[in-house]
């Protein structure tokens, strides 16, 4: 499924957040969406999923307009917002199960479904635990499973992997890779660690609400003159990484 954004802009108030931005996601790729914190990258999944309305340009799936049939258009995507969203007190399970209920997933379907997903996650043994018992890395297993229950053509994943350790990330991120390849699904990757960018990724490098870079990520070398990404993203956006 293709998603675009077309002359996108959107303020709080006085404070422009994007400023016309516009770009194509092509169905079953894997695009990084790049960017500093405060560049916008939040408020643009926050018009994606329409937690805001829009109040300039327009974002299409497959040529229809989020403007004229936003709810069916909802249900073919999934998100994984970077706070985390699932209910310490239930367990892993309850709050799958909650999930589905909601995308009115009957509870025969949404058990056969929940099962097939954290045995992908393997996760399978945590399946009656409550969340809270969870470390970081696995509670972003069960929202990744849980974005994936209602069988969306397009995740959103907003800074997934902050605060987990390394090893986590890359886990995280080879995963979601391999549902590009085995269903299809198109996925927005929102991060500002270069580590989880590769060079024949589409990326969208935002800045103070602009687009820098809308090209695969090897251009950002090209464009900067650096070394590897992480140079180049400083160097584009003019972040001086911490010591």
């Amino acid at each position: 499924m293709s998603i675009r954004v077309e002359s996108l802009s959107f303020s709080y108030g006085p404070r422009q957040a994007l400023s016309d931005i516009s770009f194509e996601l092509s169905p079953g790729s894997f695009n990084a969406l790049l960017g500093p914190n405060g560049a916008g990258k939040s408020t643009l999944f926050s018009l994606i999923t329409r937690l805001n309305a829009l109040q300039s340009g327009d974002i299409s799936i497959d040529n229809l307009s989020i403007r004229k049939q936003p709810a069916g258009l909802m249900r073919r995507i999934g998100v994984v917002f970077q706070q985390s969203t699932l209910d310490l007190d239930l367990t892993v399970r309850q709050n799958l199960l909650y999930h589905a209920s909601l995308h009115g997933i009957d509870t025969r379907t949404a058990e056969q479904k929940i099962d097939a997903e954290l045995n992908r996650m393997q996760m399978t043994e945590r399946a009656n635990d409550k969340v809270r018992k969870l470390n970081g890395g696995h509670r972003r297993r069960v929202e990744i499973a849980r974005a994936l229950l209602h069988e969306p053509e397009i995740l959103l994943l907003d800074e997934p992997t902050v605060g987990l350790d390394p090893q986590t990330r890359r886990s995280l991120n080879q995963y979601v890779r391999g549902l590009c390849l085995s269903q299809n699904l198109t996925v927005l990757w929102a991060t500002h660690l270069m580590e989880e960018v590769q060079p024949d990724d589409p990326v969208i490098l935002l800045h103070q609400g602009r687009i820098l870079i809308c090209d695969q990520a090897q251009a950002m070398l090209n464009s900067s003159g650096a070394d590897n990404l992480t140079d180049a993203f400083h160097q584009l956006t003019g972040i001086q990484e911490a010591s």
